[in-house]
Parts: C-alpha cells; structure tokens; sequence
C-alpha cells in the first residue's frame, strides 16, 4: 500500500491505495487469506481507491454499497469484469452483457435452470458423486480438491451439455490452466481457452446437424429480437457456461470441507443432524463467499462519500457484503444453525446467479452423501494447504485423511 495523491479518490476513507496484485494473488497463500484481506480493508472503511496494473478501480467492502452497485447496472456495467481489462477484447455471454440484452438471454437460459428442471437432475447428480465417493472412500485419504470437488461439477456439467463424460478429464486440464494458474491472460491459460473454443466449435456444429436432449442443442435453436444467435455468441455462451459450470461450486465446496475438517464440533453436529445441512449450506455460503466481480463506472457518481469518474472500475467481493457487522450478527462466525440469511452469495441485481438452484443442490447432495460414508475425517496437517485469489477465491489442494 502507499499513500494515494491528494487530488484524487482522497474522500477514501484513510488515503491508502489498494493494488490488484497484493489483493488477488496467484496462490501459494495460506486458506482463507483473501477473506482476511477483505475484512482488513472493510475495517479501515466502505470505499478505497485502488490501482489495477495502471488502471484506477475502487474496492467496496460493505453490503450497502455492493448490493447498490451490483442493483445499477446503468452506473456500474458488466461490459468489464476484471479491473485491470476496463476494455475487454472478450466478451463473455450473458455476463458481460447489460438490460435489455442481458434479459434476452436470461430469458432463453431461465427454464434450463429453474427449480423443476433441477429437480429434475436429482438422481443422477447423486449417482455421479457415489461414483466419485466409491473410488475415494476405501483409501482413507484423497486431496478433496482434485480427487472431489473439481469432478464433480465437471461431470455434471458435461452430461448437462451432452458431452461425454470421457472427456472429463480433458475439461479438468482445461479448467486448471485457465482458472487456477495465475493470470487469465497467461500464455497457458489463452492456449487453453482455444481448445476450449474449438471443441465447442466443433460440438456447436454437430448439435446444428444432430440435435440432442441437451442445453447446447437448445441453445442452437434459440432466437433473439426474431433473428438466430450468432455462431460467435453461442461459443462465448460455452465459455461462460464452461467456467461457471465447472469452478464455482467446486470452490465453495473447497471451503466447506476445509471448515468442517478444522471446526470437528460443526462437522458432528451436522452428521447427527443431516437435516440441518441445508441451513449449514447457508451459512458456509455466506462466510465463504468466493465471488469478487468487477464493474465498469458507466457515469460520474459517488459511492459512501467517494467521488468515481466514468471509465473507473469496481471490484465487488462478496466476502466483504456477507461478513459485514452491520448486516448480521456474529458475522465474523460460522453459526452452523443461523435460522436466517439475507446473504448474497449468489449476487444481487440482474446477474444474480442463474444456477443457484443448481449450486444448491450440488452442495446438499455432496454434504449427504459424503457424511453418510466418510463421517469422521480430518485434515492432513502435514501437507501445507494453498490458496489461490486470481478469478474465484478457491483452494489449491485440500488434503484429508480418514479412518477406513
């Protein structure tokens, strides 16, 4: 941090300047290192200014103003999500896109995901995390992150698309290149992105010829303002639905398990209480919030005090909303039973987060299910555990063991 000038962002609550780099870092930090950060900054005030590899942006840490600027997509667009890339050259669908033309899509992607379709997917969710539970639980130990958590969204994933669950291990490869090796922009990271693109080329063009039961094959059928979706559009639509799909429900599942093997008294409490998942899912989800979007300021406004000019940018945690003192109390803990929650895991505004039907149920089933075989575990302290804080905050590894 260094002290920031005097004619600009000085309404900052301390005149301290946040960089990018030291709040998003590429991993090889301690768990829980970024939600630490956070509340390091909301403690010093609402609003501080920041610079994201030269580009000015302001970091929010408390719920007013996040839920606000995640409610105004007209003042704080989504046409740019990372702070330092205010001018995209990609443009991901439907994130990156404002009403009316955000509620297009979301209209055509609504029933896939509404409770009944989830519903819906019930068994066969819990199939593939038996059969993912069936390799694991007779070793008495597995690194949950690479062995659990990112297989199986993947899997689930894949069979929502129509794509062979064969492939799944390609998608993990691709998944860890882009999402969990440092900068999205790195070398490794663009080349995966393009096998990503041109497998989705090819199945697109598949789906056109040989339509399945499947969302592409949906996907390729629909219709916008009467006129089809362009190829272009649909292979960012892919992207986007690749990255939320495979990542985000892997993250916060990585954060559970972490919580529960280091806090014994919730894991046996919800053990004993299988019932209580639900709320306990609830809870986790508002302590470990591991969503941190970025906005792009469309107009000159102020935030808590804070002057902001056009072109600026946001950053959003979540963690910063969910934790916050004024909004729920005890929020520096973990109440495993919290009998009620106005968290915004999910986001707030517009782009809240069309899966959460889907997220949820993931989540229950992997806690069920897990519990029921594996109820007495630990982790493996010898083995040091890493975080990583560039895209999604998430684990690096998660090594526990258990008695067999």
């Amino acid at each position: 941090m260094t002290s920031t000038d005097s004619t600009h962002g000085s309404s900052t609550v301390d005149g301290a300047v946040v960089s990018i780099g030291d709040l998003l870092m590429g991993g090889q930090t301690p768990p829980c290192s970024f939600f630490d950060r956070i509340e390091t900054w909301r403690e010093r005030g609402p609003v501080h200014r920041g610079d994201a590899k030269g580009n000015t942006f302001y970091l929010l840490t408390e719920m007013e103003q996040i839920r606000a600027a995640c409610q105004q997509p007209e003042t704080f667009s989504n046409s740019a999500i990372q702070c330092e890339v205010p001018d995209p050259p990609y443009h991901l669908i439907p994130e990156m896109l404002d009403p009316p033309e955000h509620g297009k899509w979301r209209r055509l992607m609504g029933p896939l995901f509404s409770p009944g379709a989830v519903e819906a997917m019930e068994q066969s969710i819990r199939a593939r995390f038996d059969e993912i539970l069936d390799e694991v639980a007779p070793r008495g130990h597995c690194d949950f992150v690479k062995d659990v958590a990112l297989r199986f969204p993947n899997t689930i994933f894949l069979e929502l698309m129509g794509m062979p669950v064969a492939d799944a291990e390609r998608f993990q490869r691709w998944e860890t290149a882009i999402l969990h090796e440092g900068n999205q922009g790195s070398e490794s990271a663009m080349a995966a992105i393009g096998e990503v693109m041109a497998y989705f080329g090819a199945l697109i063009a598949d789906r056109f010829e040989n339509p399945r039961d499947d969302i592409l094959s949906k996907a390729v059928s629909w219709k916008i303002d009467g006129e089809p979706v362009a190829q272009e559009d649909l292979l960012s639509f892919c992207l986007l639905m690749f990255q939320a799909g495979l990542d985000t429900v892997a993250a916060q599942l990585t954060y559970a398990f972490h919580h529960l093997a280091t806090n014994p008294a919730d894991r046996e409490r919800i053990v004993a209480e299988p019932s209580l998942i639900p709320t306990a899912n609830e809870e986790l989800l508002r302590y470990y919030s591991i969503v941190a979007p970025g906005r792009k300021v469309m107009q000159d406004t102020e935030v808590a005090g804070c002057p902001m000019k056009a072109g600026d940018m946001v950053l959003l945690p979540l963690t910063g909303a969910n934790r916050d003192p004024k909004e729920f109390d005890r929020a520096e803990e973990v109440v495993i039973d919290r009998a009620a929650s106005h968290h915004i895991a999910f986001g707030a505004g517009p782009h809240r987060c069309l899966g959460s039907h889907l997220a949820r149920l993931e989540l229950k089933v992997a806690m069920e299910a897990w519990h029921q075989r594996i109820p007495a575990y630990r982790l493996d302290t010898s083995v040091p555990v890493t975080e990583h804080a560039a895209g999604l905050i998430g684990l690096d590894n998660l090594p526990l063991v258990w008695n067999v």
